[in-house]
Parts: structure tokens; sequence; C-alpha cells
């Protein structure tokens, strides 16, 4: 049987683990959008925005990775997310992808702020 302490260990794991990861994933979009594929904000006709756009993903990916600052990256991901099911939305294009990355940043913020989520 896990004691508490093995459990708040592997729950800090598990957050670290996906904080990590969707910083890494929303670092390599930002990527794309300034150096690799700019050509698909175009498509979606942002291309005047893809600047800022990127800039605003990596700040919101970097408030997210950090304790101190991850409830404003929470919410900096959330909006961020909502757009971009938005513009797959209205541009035909599948909305998986955006609704499965949105859930994980509610689990990594679930997993590292469990009493926010408290009634009391």
């Amino acid at each position: 049987m896990m004691s508490t302490k093995e459990i708040s260990k592997t729950r800090k794991i598990a957050a670290w683990v996906i904080a990590g990861s969707l910083t890494a994933l929303y670092l390599f979009s930002a990527s794309g959008k300034l150096f690799l594929h700019p050509e698909q904000m175009e498509q979606m006709h942002l291309a005047d925005w893809r600047i800022i756009i990127a800039l605003g993903e990596i700040v919101s990916a970097l408030l997210f990775l950090f304790p101190k600052t991850n409830k404003v990256g929470t919410l900096l991901l959330s909006s961020y997310m909502g757009g971009a099911i938005i513009i797959h939305m209205t541009g035909g294009i599948g909305i998986v992808m955006p609704v499965v990355v949105l859930m994980f940043v509610w689990v990594g913020f679930y997993l590292r702020n469990p009493k926010f989520f408290k009634l009391k």
C-alpha cells in the first residue's frame, strides 16, 4: 500500500512531466509559426498576427511551467486553446487535437493545485 507521501511524489512527477511536455509542445508550435511553417498562418488568414501569436504562446507556456505563475499560465493557455478551437472550427479543421491539449493543461493544473478545486 502506498503512503500519502509516495502518492504526492507521484503526483508531483506526473505534474512536472505534463507541464514539461506541454511547454515543449507550445515552444515547438511557436517556433513553427516563427520559422518553420509561417505559410500555415497565412492559410488561416493570421499571417499578420503570427509573431504576436507565437510570442503569446511562448510567454503563456513559460508562465504555465513555473509553479509561482502556473495559475496565470493556465488561464492564458486556456484562452489560447479556446481561440485555436474556434479557428479550427471556422476553418473546417478537426478540433480533437486542441481539445485534448486543453484537457492536459487542466489535468496538469489540477495535479499541481488540487486545493484550488476544494470548496472549503
